[in-house]
């Protein structure tokens, strides 16, 4: 059985901790249930009028409970897909710092190919998104987490999302006071967000970055989370960094640790792209590891521009997927591949470049129209031009499409008109 409990620091231990409340018994009872299932597609927008109706047969406080949770469950299907979503729980901060489902099932799938035992701590486990996925993965599951309506909306997460799976105990306590004695293998998610947003500095994570790298160290195996922007000086040298991309969008970062010989490289850096697949499957998922390449040459511009997938940036790879397409950059401080064929690959898109212009908004303007071009996709690196305010002065019209790249090309500012391999051209 799922279970939340109250764990001291290390020993010795004071009198045992009062069971923590029932935070989320009003929504469990049967009438909480009911609310929610009737809420599961309200329109927000039509909300006050449907609260009025609901408090003259529900508690009010009932009512706005179920209410909140409803609306972070609509939130929670871009992350988790409907089927989970419409049965887990939500904190306004847990669903924030929550990770992908997709994510973290990838995550969990590596972990049994380098996990020495099926046992996992999960430090700093949020609502459980992470636990979920490791327990359905098969792992017996210790989930430590300081917020109380947080640890219980953990346990119940994974107890209606795995049902089948090792038990999970969820515990809560301060995970740097936690007694780690035992633990062969942690999972840590930092938080990284504060009062004012974002934290950007690794050691104002809580915890900090440095505590969490020795904490692995200290159990032998396991997983940091974090900023997919942390400077690569910061990342330790035996560690693995892995930048994760989902459907195209740089999700997070993961520093990697020990394991079973030859599942973790220590120094290297690794870009993952996982693309969704057909419902019900998995994503596929594609790997790119660095191999230490120097930067690639700057040539002039080709027919085809290639658009590496940001885990590729961020893992500082262009060079090894510029070698694979046998290209250059147009920009030795621009991420744009140029070459002059069209090659398949899983870790770029790639465009067919058909004018190239220095920067003018008159010229763009008067070959658009020329064109007939009515959708714009603007894209740019390198250059400060707004895309919306750009499309928004060019005042388009017609039936075909476009892609503009603001770049620069051998330092000058440059605009290349084009459209994706795969589509029509105008």
């Amino acid at each position: 059985m799922d279970q939340v409990t109250d764990r001291a620091p290390s020993p010795p231990a004071p009198s045992p901790a009062p069971p923590p409340l029932p935070l989320l018994g009003p929504l469990l009872s049967a009438d909480g249930q009911a609310l929610l299932a009737e809420l599961r597609d309200h329109d927000p927008a039509a909300e006050l009028a449907l609260a009025t109706r609901l408090r003259r047969e529900h508690p009010a406080e009932l009512v706005s409970a179920a209410l909140a949770q409803a609306r972070l469950r609509q939130r929670g299907v871009a992350k988790f897909g409907a089927e989970d979503a419409y049965r887990m729980y939500f904190t306004p901060k847990g669903i924030e710092q929550a990770t992908r489902g997709t994510v973290a099932a990838y995550r969990a799938a590596r972990f049994r190919a380098l996990a020495p035992g099926l046992r996992i701590t999960d430090l700093c486990c949020g609502i459980g998104g992470d636990a979920i996925e490791l327990a359905r993965a098969g792992f017996t599951v210790t989930a430590v987490d300081l917020d109380p309506l947080t640890c219980e909306i953990a346990a119940e997460n994974v107890r209606t999302l795995a049902p089948a799976a090792p038990p999970t105990t969820v515990t809560r306590a301060d995970v740097l006071e936690y007694d780690l004695t035992g633990a062969r293998t942690l999972f840590i998610d930092p938080a990284r967000r504060g009062g004012r947003g974002r934290i950007f500095d690794p050691e104002a994570y809580s915890p900090p970055l440095s505590w969490a790298v020795d904490a692995v160290r200290g159990a032998g195996t396991g997983a940091v989370k974090i900023a997919p922007g942390i400077p690569h000086e910061l990342i330790p040298d035996d560690f693995e960094a892995e930048w994760i991309s989902d459907g195209g969008d740089v999700k997070e970062a993961v520093l990697w640790h020990g394991g079973t010989p030859g599942s973790v490289t220590p120094g290297s850096r690794r870009a993952t792209l996982l693309t969704p697949g057909r419902p019900p499957g998995p994503p596929t998922v594609v790997t790119l590891t660095g191999r230490g390449l120097p930067d690639p040459p700057v040539r002039r511009t080709g027919r085809f521009l290639y658009e590496p997938d940001g885990a590729v940036i961020r893992a500082h790879l262009v060079a090894e997927v510029a070698e694979e397409l046998d290209g250059g950059l147009l920009d030795e401080t621009i991420a744009y591949i140029t070459a002059d064929e069209a090659r398949p690959t899983p870790y770029a898109t790639a465009y067919e470049i058909t004018d190239e212009l220095p920067f003018g908004l008159k010229k763009l303007k008067a070959l658009l129209r020329e064109r007939e071009v009515g959708v714009l996709t603007v894209k740019k690196r390198g250059s400060a031009v707004e895309p919306e305010e750009l499309r928004r002065r060019l005042k388009l019209k017609g039936p075909h499409a476009a892609t503009v790249f603001l770049t620069r090309v051998a330092g000058a500012p440059t605009m290349l008109l084009g459209h994706p391999v795969d589509a029509q051209r105008p």
